[in-house]
């Protein structure tokens, strides 16, 4: 049994932590951190959570995190790199949900996210926290820097593809959707559902953070510069993750069997489902799991390859993963306490 810390409760992906880890069957929910709800029982704001999470909020304090074996970072972009290197110099693991060790560039971390980096000597420590990816190098690590949802979406999709060469790297579109839980659990005018509901829009087309992120993965995958068109959209649902991806065939490949690369490259992978060709992912379908599903189209039998990649946002894209991710790093089984079907309907 290892003990938990969660700095950042309230939000949307502190609360589903807690809801995965109050059923996790080898950790203890050992301290969560809010500023604002210090001295107040989880049961009391999340009534969903009475009988399963015994915790009260306290004020965020290195000298009690550092009681814990594992410290989850569910906060605003900003606030994980003030207190990670204290953690780690006490023993503790770090998972930090947040952007702040996901980019190795600190430059081009300011460039994005306007604030200069309090600890740019621990960003090349943090492991890059995509299991399908870096399973055996999370297993030992002692900072993580798990994936945006948005990021985990488009590599899933894109990975087997960029992995084998064989398609143009330099004119990869990611046209994606997301539920508005994404945007935080904030008040905010532009994510109230008077405001979404019954719309539907892109946003932050000349540039989104996360695009830097997913450049830095897939340049990785691919041992090469990669070129991408990103475009975000908001779309009046609560969770999910959409994302139509499109590549072109290099012209030596038309005979490739791309159906039979996906199935191989995700084989097993526990969280990664490779639909019967034909199909189409939905979002309802991973909702509430830590799934992805991804579908591979290729129209008309032409050069485009067209992949169909979905999650839950607050699962696979934040939560879920960090779990799985903690899972490796303390050498418990990878789907343990993460094994639930998706909520239906």
């Amino acid at each position: 049994m290892i003990r938990a810390g969660i700095v950042g409760g309230t939000g949307y992906t502190g609360v589903e932590l807690l809801r995965i880890l109050a059923g996790h069957p080898e950790v203890d929910i050992a301290v969560v951190t809010s500023r604002t709800d210090a001295g107040l029982s989880v049961a009391t704001l999340y009534p969903s959570l009475r009988k399963h999470v015994d915790a009260v909020f306290c004020l965020p304090d290195v000298e009690i995190l550092a009681q814990c074996d594992v410290v989850f970072f569910a906060t605003p972009n900003g606030t994980a790199m003030l207190m990670a290197e204290a953690l780690l110099e006490r023993g503790v693991k770090v998972i930090d949900l947040s952007a702040d060790f996901r980019l190795q560039n600190a430059r081009e971390w300011c460039q994005w996210y306007g604030i200069e980096h309090a600890c740019p000597d621990l960003i090349n420590k943090a492991v890059y926290g995509l299991p399908e990816v870096n399973r055996e190098a999370i297993k030992q690590a002692e900072l993580v820097a798990c994936p945006g949802c948005y990021p985990t979406a488009v590599q899933l999709g894109f990975l087997p593809l960029i992995e084998h060469g064989v398609i143009d790297s330099q004119h990869l579109i990611a046209d994606v959707k997301s539920g508005v839980s994404g945007a935080g659990r904030k008040a905010e005018l532009a994510t109230l559902m008077s405001e979404t509901g019954e719309s539907f829009k892109a946003y932050n087309v000349s540039g989104h953070r996360h695009l830097p992120e997913i450049i830095q993965g897939l340049t990785c995958a691919a041992k090469s510069p990669v070129k991408l068109t990103f475009v975000p959209h908001l779309t009046p649902m609560i969770r999910g993750i959409h994302a139509t991806l499109y590549a072109q065939l290099n012209t030596d490949k038309g005979d490739l069997d791309i159906q039979a690369l996906y199935q191989q490259r995700y084989e097993h992978e526990c969280f990664v489902d490779v639909l019967p060709p034909g199909l189409h992912p939905d979002t309802r379908n991973v909702r509430g799991s830590n799934n992805c599903q991804i579908a591979i189209h290729q129209p008309q039998g032409g050069q485009t390859i067209v992949v169909l990649s979905v999650i839950d946002n607050l699962v696979k894209g934040a939560s879920g993963q960090a779990v799985q991710v903690m899972n490796l790093m303390f050498g418990f089984a990878e789907a343990q306490g993460l094994s639930t079907p998706a909520l239906y309907p």
